[in-house]
């Protein structure tokens, strides 16, 4: 990363882009705009760009397509703006694998503090080895064959598939929560532990992104979702991934 971080702000709306270039440059960002998905791939395929701050509604290529194509073809990390507040659409944003999400109209004080944690979880080494210290899917390098339960994740591809070698597909989201399991497996994780080590943040009041995120990994991975074996709750605990892992 820069010595000042170069944030690069896709939204249409052209107020919002001068008001955060403005507020962000004073607080020591370099800051550059765009309006659409064209203009943003041509600025990150040229230019060094340490974080994308992503409209969700664009004219085109909306903001989900964008992040999708940022996930595939960068590690840039990605806060997702938009006016839809519903736990529906943040949910989607973060399985598109956006790293933060906040509804507009939004506090720019707080947009600077979720920026200085999405950038400090990029930048984090790797955690002092410990009994209690939890191994996060951002401290380990993303190209270990792993298998459970007769399940195979290769995590350089990010391809799952079956002891029989059916591929099932599984989100940006789904990829990061299920890796946060195999790196801690037998361990009872409860949804701010999982937020912290998938996403860098923790869970509010009414945040139900990672039950949401469970509840489709468990209908990918369980024999029978409404009684799972692999990843189970623990009541008032969280959840555990009930088996053995082995990494190659």
């Amino acid at each position: 990363m820069t010595a000042q971080p170069h944030i690069l702000v896709i939204d249409d709306d052209l107020e919002i882009g001068a008001l955060l270039k403005e507020f962000l440059g004073m607080q020591g960002f370099t800051v550059t705009t765009a309006g659409d998905g064209a203009t943003m791939r041509k600025i990150v395929e040229t230019e060094t760009v340490d974080l994308v701050i992503l409209d969700l509604m664009l004219p085109g290529e909306d903001g989900l397509s964008l992040c999708r194509f940022l996930r595939d073809t960068t590690r840039l990390p990605v806060i997702m703006l938009t006016a839809m507040g519903s736990e529906t659409d943040r949910v989607v944003g973060l399985e598109m694998g956006a790293d933060d999400y906040l509804a507009k109209p939004f506090s720019t004080r707080e947009l600077l503090a979720r920026i200085k944690a999405v950038l400090r979880r990029v930048n984090d080494r790797e955690q002092p080895e410990g009994e209690t210290a939890l191994a996060a899917p951002r401290h380990i390098p993303h190209r270990d064959v792993i298998t459970f339960a007769g399940w195979i994740l290769d995590s350089g591809r990010r391809q799952l598939s079956s002891s029989d070698g059916v591929l099932v597909e599984i989100t940006g989201g789904e990829f990061d929560l299920l890796m946060a399991f195999l790196l801690n497996p037998q361990r009872v994780l409860n949804r701010d532990q999982l937020l912290d080590l998938t996403r860098g943040r923790v869970a509010g009041p009414l945040d139900r992104t990672i039950d949401v995120q469970v509840g489709r990994l468990r209908r990918k991975l369980e024999v029978d979702p409404r009684n799972p074996e692999l990843i189970k709750t623990v009541r008032g605990g969280g959840y555990v991934l009930a088996t053995d892992v082995r990494r190659q």
